[in-house]
């Protein structure tokens, strides 16, 4: 019968500890996935910012182009055209 009572309290033993291990990994995951959200949020913003650099880069670039240098003309051209292209149908819708 004592032999039984070693086995019983082994096996306790063993379920208590699996029960802490379980406790701490679960709260390990909390932590872990409150710093992904962290990392998500902080990449979201990295990406916004290059964005806006990308188009602050852009707006300079064809100015410029605008202002006679020749690296860009050709572009500043094509940009040009487009928005008078945008305006003329922006016009006609208007007519109609």
């Amino acid at each position: 019968m004592s032999e039984l009572v070693k086995i019983v309290d082994s096996l306790e033993n063993k379920i208590s500890k699996l029960l802490h291990h379980l406790e701490m990994l679960q709260q390990m995951n909390k932590t872990l996935e409150k710093e992904l959200v962290s990392i998500r949020n902080q990449k979201d913003l990295t990406e916004k910012s290059v964005s806006e650099w990308e188009q602050k880069y852009n707006s300079l670039k064809l100015a410029n182009s605008m202002l006679g240098s020749n690296t860009n003309k050709t572009e500043a051209k094509l940009k040009i055209n487009t928005l008078i292209r945008e305006l003329d149908h922006c016009i006609a819708q208007l007519s109609e």
